[in-house]
């Protein structure tokens, strides 16, 4: 059975090398790199350089690019059975970067900014309605992120070497049904002994 399994393995790895630009794999790789992480080192330079004409660029280039990553997500699964669905992709974002085409400036002024303008006034009506619905939710599970906070805390502690302190929060209850129940907010039950008793 291991002969199988690391012929497999090495006929997958012997594939990437004689084909890496027909595997989707090595493909969906360069997208995430040419989308995202040469975007977010450009990003970090400009702002820290404090040039306001490559913060601009860039924020363009965030605001495209994210308006085409919701739109992939309802797409991606159709497009990706295109056999030169991740060339284009992976073109489009190269086009969107280029200083010489300027393609995130221009979707940008043609369609993005004319679109936003024409739905302000119902996006930031659910912006806000979505920003008091999560402001509701967190403080009604303050409970639980406190009680997360400490458990957290208390494994970065102990993989830092470092005793844990008793600040961080209130103790777990030794049975796991009644952490349930509290996050719930139920009355713990009582002990079964208590119960048997007359």
């Amino acid at each position: 059975m291991d002969v199988l399994g690391t012929s497999i393995a090495g006929e997958v790895g012997l594939r990437l090398l004689l084909s890496p630009l027909n595997s989707t794999i090595v493909m969906r790789t360069a997208c995430c790199s040419v989308g995202i992480v040469v975007p977010v080192y450009s990003s970090v330079k400009a702002i820290e350089t404090g040039n306001q004409q490559d913060q601009k660029k860039w924020l363009l280039y965030w605001a495209v690019y994210g308006s085409f990553s919701i739109a992939e997500i309802y797409s991606d699964k159709l497009l990706s059975w295109f056999p030169s669905y991740y060339y284009v992709k992976l073109a489009f974002l190269i086009w969107l970067q280029l200083p010489d085409t300027q393609g995130a400036k221009i979707l940008y002024k043609n369609h993005l900014q004319p679109f936003l303008k024409r739905h302000e006034a119902k996006i930031d009506r659910v912006m806000g309605l979505t920003y008091i619905e999560m402001a509701k939710l967190i403080s009604s599970h303050q409970k639980e992120l406190q009680y997360l906070k400490s458990i957290l805390a208390r494994i970065t502690l102990s993989s830092s070497g470092k005793a844990p302190s008793n600040t961080a929060g209130p103790a777990p209850p030794d049975n796991p049904a009644v952490v349930e129940d509290q996050s719930r907010g139920l009355p713990e039950a009582a002990p079964e002994a208590d119960e048997h008793r007359d």
